[in-house]
């Protein structure tokens, strides 16, 4: 049947206080170049990023029940985020955030995260059922009888995970079938150090993808139904501002994937929205449109993905 949305999320909503420095991270001090204060978190800038892109995106986590504290969920609407079927709850705020940035991009982020995390228990199955695919984040731990019930009803679980819990994290792993990671929370996490060993340790039966991001290394790829494992290597660009751009793969990725594409495809699209959203200032500012999109994946110096054995042939041959 229709669905009125792409993509469901709940997890991170945050307040971000952003600081721009000239120097880099490890250099130990340095001054100040710019003070913002932005909208972020994992899912909703996500689900923004799906907006961006042309798709429908709903956050059905929780929210304030006084209009007049209800910022995080007022500048989500604004952003074209439906945030009609989230729940409500007094107590209910975002995450407060601090992010350094350096000239080269690169960011520390310090945040307090002592807020009220998941969603509704009791959400009803109607409201599940109004996308095809569920994004959720590490937070989602704490709502794990929902993402369970959202599987059991057939939406596809796109998981960003950044950090263990311990049992609840591994129960969330268990129950995505679209495990999208960090590459450097998947080696802790498994144990082990090589993207296919990673793969291969995060593979299950009821799995149908499971993507490793590495940033400006790019990303790799197991899918089910294909004995190839892949490496989607990034676009080449200068980056401004990495604050938010794993959010806005993960979006990107969950978009491609309501609208029917293999998970291949799905990296390959979110990997063109990731680079552009670095060319600008802050975690949102810079998320692209699905015409910019599809321009830099069909552009001469656009990324092409490669087997990770023909990567090894590759890199092994004499000169």
């Amino acid at each position: 049947m229709p669905r009125p949305f792409h993509v469901l999320g709940f997890g991170a909503l945050a307040i971000d206080d952003i600081i721009y420095v000239d120097r880099v991270l490890t250099a130990g001090k340095g001054k100040v170049t710019e003070r913002s204060t932005e909208h972020g978190g994992n899912v909703a800038t996500a689900l923004v990023a799906v907006a961006r892109l042309g798709g429908g995106a709903a956050f059905i986590g929780w929210l304030n029940d006084q209009p007049s504290t209800d910022v995080g969920g007022d500048q989500l609407k604004r952003d074209g985020v439906d945030i009609s079927l989230a729940p409500r709850h007094p107590s209910a705020r975002p995450i407060r955030s601090v992010i350094t940035v350096g000239p080269d991009g690169d960011r520390f982020i310090a945040y307090d995260d002592d807020v009220l995390h998941g969603t509704l228990e009791a959400l009803p199955d109607e409201v599940l059922m109004q996308a095809p695919v569920l994004l959720i984040d590490g937070y989602s731990v704490h709502s794990q009888s929902v993402v369970a019930r959202a599987r059991s009803l057939g939406l596809s679980i796109v998981a960003d995970i950044e950090w263990t819990a311990g049992p609840a994290t591994d129960r969330i792993v268990a129950l995505a079938d679209h495990l999208v990671l960090p590459i450097s929370f998947a080696r802790s996490y498994t144990d082990e150090s090589d993207p296919a060993s990673i793969l291969e340790k995060l593979w299950s039966a009821g799995r149908s993808a499971v993507v490793l991001t590495d940033g400006d290394r790019g990303s790799y790829v197991r899918q089910k139904d294909d004995a190839s494992l892949w490496h989607v290597p990034a676009h080449a660009v200068p980056a401004i501002d990495t604050t938010g751009a794993g959010d806005c793969f993960h979006g990107a990725y969950a978009l491609a994937l309501a609208e029917g594409k293999r998970p291949l495809d799905c990296v390959t699209y979110a990997t063109a929205a990731a680079a552009i959203s670095v060319t600008a200032h802050g975690g949102r500012r810079g998320l692209p449109d699905n015409r910019t999109c599809q321009a830099w994946m069909t552009g001469e110096s656009a990324p092409v993905p490669r087997a990770l054995d023909a990567d090894t042939r590759s890199k092994s041959a004499p000169e």
